[in-house]
């Protein structure tokens, strides 16, 4: 079948359409994708791969592409291009941001470290090209700890953005951190208020819980982890019902791998229904086949900035190379 690639009434064409036409421009382009957990079932589809952020800054660094498109938020795409600074980088709506990471400014991160000279900076990979470029190693949830437990117990560690994480690692780890006050808005919005009720409407389902969410819900939570590490844990535990504290974007992969199993979406507040990623969400399979078509929007990141970024980029992938 020849497919016309020149098409641009997008609105207009099927799912299994789009499907033919982005493997046909993935061909021809010699083009990657990659898709966070958090975005839609049909854009998961599509993906070459599906991963969390640790996942997927090992696949934006070790590929053969000529064409990176990243379906994420733009601080996935942005540390993309920061690692392959040779390389296309296209992203399906680059307003597909992460409020997390916009809420810690560059001035006053400064400020932060000018209050802490001897500390190291250890960064939430959720963040900036330039906070990237003020800190010594940049971390995700899954990495986290295994690069902490690697810095000297004397040593004083500065932790952003996410005030949640930092909490939890310095409480786990007992390390005493100078934590930035930021937060996902999407793990914050969980409440005990609301789960404890559905944890006693299901006694058999065991509650799991990023650690982005709040300490009051993490205490109650019988495994705590990653967007990758739930994910697997819901695979291997013997247990066959899950209450799900985390965007519900992965419970797509998770009834994918265990198709007998039960996962509930933890319930939030109706008042406030933010424990769905918005921004992840924009990454649609509409918008993912007209970037490829018209090679854009296209990422780009001032050479300076991004060596200056690379640094705490490159360190985390050396203190975590498997």
């Amino acid at each position: 079948m020849t497919i016309d690639l020149a098409l641009t009434d997008s609105a207009a064409l099927s799912q299994e359409e789009l499907f033919m036409r982005i493997r046909a421009l993935k061909k021809e382009m010699n083009a990657i994708i990659l898709a966070h957990y958090y975005t839609l079932p049909e854009v998961q589809q599509i993906a070459d791969i599906v991963g969390d952020s640790l996942a997927l800054a090992r696949a934006a660094e070790k590929n053969s592409a000529d064409v990176i498109v990243f379906a994420g938020v733009y601080f996935m795409a942005e540390t993309a291009k920061i690692i392959n600074p040779a390389k296309l980088v296209l992203m399906p709506d680059e307003y597909a941001g992460c409020p997390l990471a916009d809420s810690c400014a560059p001035d006053d991160f400064s400020a932060l470290k000018a209050e802490h000279p001897g500390a190291v900076v250890v960064t939430y990979i959720n963040s900036t090209a330039e906070i990237k470029a003020l800190s010594d190693i940049t971390c995700t949830s899954s990495n986290a700890e295994q690069i902490i437990r690697q810095i000297p117990a004397d040593q004083e560690i500065i932790f952003g953005p996410d005030r949640n994480l930092g909490g939890y690692l310095s409480k786990k780890l007992s390390r005493k951190m100078t934590l930035w006050q930021g937060y996902c808005y999407v793990h914050d919005a969980f409440s005990e208020e609301y789960i404890l009720p559905t944890c006693r409407l299901h006694p058999e389902a065991e509650l799991i819980a990023h650690p982005e969410c709040r300490e009051e819900v993490l205490r109650h939570a019988g495994f705590i982890g990653s967007t990758q590490a739930l994910l697997q844990h819901t695979v291997s535990s013997p247990v066959e019902s899950f209450i799900v504290a985390t965007e519900p974007g992965i419970l797509y992969e998770m009834q994918k791998r265990s198709p007998h199993k039960t996962f509930i979406p933890a319930p939030k507040d109706p008042e406030n229904p933010r424990s769905v990623c918005k921004q992840m969400k924009q990454n649609t399979l509409e918008k993912l086949y007209l970037c490829m078509l018209n090679r854009k929007p296209e990422i780009s990141v001032d050479p300076q900035l991004r060596l200056a970024a690379l640094g705490s980029i490159t360190k985390m992938l050396e203190m975590t190379p498997v």
